[in-house]
């Protein structure tokens, strides 16, 4: 497949430069792992979903659940850039009476199929997706992103054990694997390596990618729609607070807002006008 990067690249730009205006806007949420997921994010919405924002609730449409529901400025940026609704909204997040909650929210928010938060349920909110495409014969895609720290939590390998027991070929999770959690570094916290070795044993096709190449990420998707009969799982390596040098693999900027002048050296590094 033959992708436009220099077209994914600037909106992945314009998706960080987002995500740190609302959450300085805000004045609270999780910029480290919006970050870290945005290029997958942009690569899906931008170059592979079959989605519509003038049909948001088209039934044959490719649906995207985000599991690691506090990333959920990376998922706005998307959806407004997309066109779901207007770029100026964003600066509501998390304001009172604001679509734009802290969390995904399915009733409210057009383009979202899921409302997510608590870690683990994403993934099997997916799981039912993909089996309820299966029992209707839609050619609808299941896209769901975990994160590396949510890996601990025993829900995820319940629905992981009933995706491949009903052979979920239509399901693709990515998990953004940048090491990091609230509590500092994934093996610090609670060991979740072996992913991919835990992912096979659970019946599961496993590609391992960079999260920042989009050709990698192109190939990846390209694989998994191959893949027949059972889940697949692309374990893409990423970097917490990609893009913005003071945020880079720290663990800190997980749940904070930047000040005004850290905002503005954000927006700057990422090529944008503050």
């Amino acid at each position: 497949m033959t992708i436009d990067r220099n077209y994914l690249e600037t909106m992945a730009a314009k998706v960080r430069i987002d995500i740190i205006r609302q959450i300085h806007a805000a004045g609270s949420g999780h910029p480290g792992g919006s970050l870290s997921a945005a290029d997958i994010l942009t690569y899906l919405y931008f170059a592979e979903m079959k989605v519509d924002p003038a049909d948001p609730d088209r039934k044959e449409r490719d649906r995207f659940v985000l599991s690691k529901g506090h990333a959920a400025p990376a998922l706005y940026a998307v959806l407004a850039e997309k066109g779901y609704f207007p770029v100026e909204e964003l600066l509501s997040l998390r304001k009172l009476g604001s679509m734009l909650q802290g969390h995904p929210d399915r009733k409210h928010i057009p383009g979202v199929d899921m409302s997510t938060g608590s870690l683990g349920q994403g993934i099997s909110a997916a799981v039912g997706m993909a089996l309820a495409n299966h029992i209707d014969g839609s050619t609808g895609r299941v896209y769901a992103l975990l994160g590396d720290g949510e890996l601990q939590e025993g829900l995820v390998w319940e629905a992981a054990m009933a995706a491949s027991h009903y052979g979920l070929d239509d399901l693709t999770a990515f998990v953004d694997w940048n090491g990091l959690q609230i509590d500092g570094k994934n093996e610090d916290v609670m060991t979740v390596t072996p992913i991919d070795d835990k992912f096979r044993a659970f019946g599961w096709d496993v590609q391992i990618i960079d999260g920042h190449d989009f050709d990698q990420i192109a190939a990846a998707v390209e694989k998994a729609k191959t893949v027949k009969g059972k889940p697949q799982l692309i374990l893409a390596k990423t970097v917490k607070g990609k893009g913005v040098s003071f945020m880079e693999n720290e663990a800190g900027w997980h749940g904070k807002a930047p000040s005004e002048e850290q905002a503005k050296q954000a927006v700057e590094e990422l090529g944008g006008e503050w």
